[in-house]
Parts: structure tokens; sequence; C-alpha cells
């Protein structure tokens, strides 16, 4: 019964429903265009042009080795640092992308390289040139053999964007938080919040087992 007023009392679900709207918006965009982003990053590193390999290289090297709570702050505080009329959620949505554009460029290199050599042999054979063969015949096995792993990439990413109260935007953490403020209460809040994202990962776990599936 507590659990209840906590949260629904005094219309305080609300700050779940803002947080939730923001949480989603900003999982779509960053896997939208860290998804772009990956695939362009995948298709350089395997090239044959040695400069395009070492560019991928260094930024994947460098997003991996750093932790995303750092990038998300450096993003903030000193490239939009300037730039303060910004909306946060655009400032947040670039520092995913570019965080799992290069998680996501792993997973669709490993699934070009677990394309046969022999079809990338008959495609240029028959006249297509490199980046043809890549994207008219590998890329679409490539996509296919990566979707599991893509899609646990996408689950990571949505609770991974928990931390986006560190620049002060309102997401389902925030909106517990607030939550927290006004009751003086931790563990309904808290709760309440990991039973949204519980419920969300398990839905979009469900979707995506069945276009696989499907694809299968």
């Amino acid at each position: 019964m507590k659990f209840f007023e906590v949260i629904f009392g005094n219309g305080r679900w609300i700050y779940f429903w803002h947080g939730f709207e923001v949480t989603i918006v900003l999982t779509i965009l960053a896997l939208f265009f860290g998804f772009l982003l990956g695939v362009l990053i995948s298709m350089l590193r395997t090239s044959s042009v040695k400069f395009c390999q070492k560019i991928a290289n260094l930024y994947v090297t460098i997003i991996r080795g750093t932790p995303l709570l750092v990038q998300l702050l450096i993003m903030y505080y000193v490239i939009f640092a300037e730039y303060r009329a910004m909306p946060k959620i655009i400032v947040a949505a670039v520092a995913f992308s570019l965080n799992s554009g290069a998680y996501i460029s792993e997973i669709i290199r490993g699934g070009i390289e677990s394309v046969s050599q022999g079809q990338k042999e008959a495609a240029r054979s028959l006249g297509l040139s490199e980046f043809r063969t890549q994207l008219y015949v590998v890329m679409p096995q490539a996509l296919k053999n990566s979707l599991p792993s893509l899609i646990g990439e996408g689950i990571s990413l949505f609770k991974e964007t928990s931390i986006v109260g560190w620049i002060g935007l309102g997401d389902i953490m925030r909106g517990a938080d607030d939550i927290r403020s006004l009751t003086a209460t931790a563990f309904e809040s808290l709760v309440a919040a990991a039973i949204i994202y519980l419920a969300i990962t398990l839905i979009f776990t469900k979707i995506m087992s069945k276009v696989e599936k499907r694809l299968a």
C-alpha cells in the first residue's frame, strides 16, 4: 500500500512518465545514429586502405577504453560548453551514439568476417567494386549474423541511459530521485525504476526475438 502511495500519491507518477519519454527518445536516437556510425566504422576497419583502418581502429580503441560517463561529461562540459542553448538530450544523444557506434562496429565487423571469402571473390569476379561487394553482398549477411549481438547492445544502451542525470537530464532515474527527495523514501522509488527498466527490456527482447525468428 505504501508503495502505491509513494509512487502515485499527488500525481508523482508523472516524474516517471516524463523520464520514460526522455529515456525512450534518447535510446532511439542513440541506436539509430550509433548503428549508422557502426556500419561505417566496420566497413573502414575491413577495407584494404590502411589509413582508413588506422583511423577506425583509433576511434574504437579510444571509445571502448574510456567510461561512457566520462565521454558524456566531456561532451557536455567541454565540447558543448559554449553551446548551453543546445538541448541536453541532443548532447546526450551525440555522446551515446559515438559510444554505441564503437561497439556496434565491432559486432558488425565480426559479422562481416563470418561471411565466406568465396562470396566476396565471386562478387568481385562479376565486376562489383569492393564498396559494392561490401554493400550488396557482405553487409546484408553480416547484419543478419550480428542480429543477436545487436539486440544485446540495444538493451545495454537502454539501461546505460540511466547516467544522463549527471548532466541534469530528466530520465527515469532522475524521476526516481525526484520522488525520493519529495517523499524521503528510497526503496519504493528505486524499485519502481527497476521495474520500469525490466519491463521495457523484456518487451524489447520479446519483439526482437520474433524479428530474429522471421529472419531465420
